[in-house]
């Protein structure tokens, strides 16, 4: 694992003192000499058990995160770990834990998609959930695991150990600072080459939502919505939601 450990002269320090406060917030170290000596050490301050994980998180990323393999690899791989993982374009991507905001979010559109979905024969699911997305002219599929997701092909898409291999209608990504631009550019794609109808992207930040719609595997049309609009949907006729009720808390 790389080690991140700044060594700067005093002189360095006191001359660029916030960046250096930065960069330890960041949970880095610094270390400071004087006369060429080492003097003093910088940490961030958390506790010993948040340094454990944070640690612990480091070495699963350096192990796993990034690392190209074939599809046959990643699943071997999943199927023997606990971690959370995706896999993008013959990459895998570790997922982190969400803060409480995004699982406000996710508990706000999914008591409104399933109001919206009772008696109907599509499902709305929420992660953690396996999605094997299969794009356009590609055999080796992206697996993910969207935020939350309507299918209506459940009846037929799913396989004898009970696991969902079709593709959903609609997905939907709440925006992290880890994730931000692997749900607007990687995911986006994604979904649209293997057949998605429609993708949410909200942004717990800003408020507002982004709605694509999909049409052969290109993007029909997109809309934003913020603060004070109703949310239509692209696909799913009658389907409004108001854009505060999603963030509400």
């Amino acid at each position: 694992m790389t080690d991140t450990t700044k060594v700067i002269t005093a002189t360095e320090f006191k001359t660029n003192l916030g960046k250096y406060i930065d960069y330890v917030m960041e949970d880095n170290e610094v270390v400071v000499t004087k006369n060429g000596t080492k003097a003093v050490r910088l940490t961030p301050y958390i506790t010993q058990i948040e340094r454990y994980f944070t640690v612990k998180e480091k070495a699963l990323d350096y192990q796993y995160g990034g690392k190209k393999v074939s599809y046959e690899e990643f699943m071997e791989i999943y199927e023997n770990s606990e971690l959370r993982m995706e896999y993008i374009n013959g990459e895998i991507v570790l997922l982190g834990s969400p803060d409480t905001f995004h699982q406000n979010i996710a508990g706000n559109l999914h008591v409104q998609l399933r109001e919206y979905l009772k008696n109907k024969k599509c499902k709305v699911f929420f992660a953690p959930f396996d999605v094997h997305f299969y794009k356009k002219d590609l055999n080796t599929p992206d697996v993910m695991q969207p935020d939350l997701l309507i299918a209506c092909d459940v009846d037929e898409a799913v396989n004898e150990k009970g696991r969902y291999m079709g593709t959903p209608t609609l997905c939907i990504e709440i925006l992290s600072k880890s994730t931000r631009s692997k749900d607007m550019v990687d995911k986006l794609n994604t979904f649209m080459l293997s057949g998605v109808r429609e993708f949410w992207l909200v942004d717990p930040d800003k408020h507002f939502v982004l709605v694509y719609g999909f049409d052969n595997f290109e993007v029909d049309e997109y809309t934003t919505y913020k603060s004070g609009d109703v949310l239509e949907s692209y696909f799913f006729e009658g389907l409004q939601i108001m854009v505060d009720e999603i963030f509400s808390l």
